[in-house]
């Protein structure tokens, strides 16, 4: 037994050894770098980078080299004609004023280059609140994972014990019975938490970009300060820090922009239509020598149109952009309005988690207490196998809820955290 004891340990000792030591912001400087939809949407940034350029706002021209060949053969009764024609050309067609919609256009490129940034940020920030969250659901489960092995531990010492009062003849077969069930059920609880731990794991991998199987030895406690917040101070960084409210800020500048662009519309339009031809004929008659002919051909015409009346199409999206306009700014009232009230909400349940967490201290200093004069009291034979099991219950559910408090303040302080834009910079 020794020698296995032994065996056993070396291997639990390898087996961490083999494992790597992962801190909460070990955890979350992983997810910065691999996590999956923060590198997506790093992409679409790209993207909007790439768009963000005067060539895509229509300010410069465009330039086409064309070349064309026509062959020709004619068969007559007189004679054989051979004529062959190559034809390349350059062309430059540039709009050189159209109501200043370029540049109107590129400012809007711009902002949606600025609102791409917000909602990277906003990508970023949830990703790093799961990360937190997902990291201390795991050390949660652990938690977990230790009470349901102390109590089930605690079930299979009553077990042994009813089997020896059995065999003593001071138990009954229902007595005995009654603590197998006890401890199977505490067996079964103890493996169901086992796979919660390890999925709970597996779901942190795929939020830091890791392999699923990865293991690790967590450097982080299960524990959190308690903070008291002002609502005013909270309000004042919720409107100010928002990376969402941020955005639709940005919305309502780009709901400006298309007013603009719209209204362009009633400007004149002014382009060039430049470019040059070159023309090349060989021609060959009968058995004569061919002969060959080169002309060029230069143009450079200017365009100038104004558009009088199309059933008042112009007039109708400027004022379709000005609604648009009044909702992106009724929308962004009702934002405010809305995280507000979350905040408010947010505050209250985390004055009230403070409290419950107290309530579960002591609750669990009570249940731990009685949990240890009623094993006395079982060994000794002054309560009976239900009583002392209605104790490991309440030991149980007394732990359970500790742990759940401290990881319901945390989760409140993290969205808490979030809401008023300091989850980025505070880790």
């Amino acid at each position: 037994m020794k020698i296995y004891s032994c065996i056993l340990l070396i291997f639990m000792c390898v087996n961490t050894f083999g494992q790597e030591n992962l801190s909460l912001s070990d955890a979350i400087k992983k997810g910065l770098e691999q996590n999956y939809d923060i590198r997506i949407i790093k992409k679409s940034q790209e993207i909007a980078g790439e768009n963000n350029s005067w060539g895509t706002a229509g300010r410069y021209p465009t330039i086409d080299l064309e070349f064309a060949s026509r062959n020709r053969y004619d068969d007559t009764e007189d004679s054989d004609i051979t004529t062959n024609i190559l034809s390349p050309s350059a062309k430059i067609n540039w709009t050189l004023f159209n109501g200043f919609s370029i540049f109107h256009q590129k400012a809007k490129f711009e902002d949606l280059y600025r609102l791409s940034e917000g909602n990277t940020a906003v990508v970023i920030e949830n990703s790093i609140q799961a990360v937190i969250l997902q990291y201390y659901t795991i050390l949660l489960e652990k938690e977990k994972l230790i009470v349901f092995e102390e109590v089930m531990k605690l079930s299979k010492d009553r077990y042994d014990q009813m089997l020896q009062k059995k065999e003593l003849g001071s138990a009954v077969t229902f007595d005995v019975l009654q603590a197998q069930n006890s401890w199977l059920e505490d067996r079964t609880n103890y493996l169901q938490q086992k796979i919660n731990t390890e999925n709970s794991v597996r779901q942190l991998n795929l939020l830091m970009g890791e392999e699923e199987n990865n293991t690790y030895v967590f450097a982080d406690s299960l524990a959190t300060e308690l903070y008291d917040y002002k609502y005013n101070v909270l309000r004042e960084k919720l409107f100010s820090n928002n990376n969402t409210l941020k955005n639709q800020y940005i919305n309502e500048i780009l709901s400006k922009r298309e007013i603009d662009i719209a209204r362009a519309a009633f400007w004149p339009r002014l382009s060039l239509n430049s470019g040059v031809d070159f023309l090349r004929t060989i021609q060959k008659i009968n058995e004569l020598p061919s002969t060959t002919s080169d002309s060029y051909d230069y143009f450079a015409n200017l365009t100038l149109s104004l558009n009088i009346f199309n059933g008042f199409n112009t007039k109708r999206a400027v004022e379709i952009a000005k609604i648009q306009k009044e909702i992106s700014k009724i929308e962004t009232e009702e934002m405010k309005q809305s995280l507000s009230i979350s905040l408010a909400n947010l505050l209250e349940l985390y004055s009230v988690q403070k409290e419950l967490l107290s309530l579960a201290n002591e609750n669990l200093e009570a249940a731990k207490l009685n949990l240890q004069i009623s094993e006395e009291k079982f060994r000794a034979g002054n309560i009976n196998s239900f009583n002392y099991r209605d104790i490991q219950l309440i030991y149980l559910n007394s732990s359970i809820g500790k742990v759940n408090a401290i990881f319901n303040l945390i989760n409140t302080n993290t969205e808490l955290t979030r809401l008023t834009g300091g989850i980025i910079t505070e880790n």
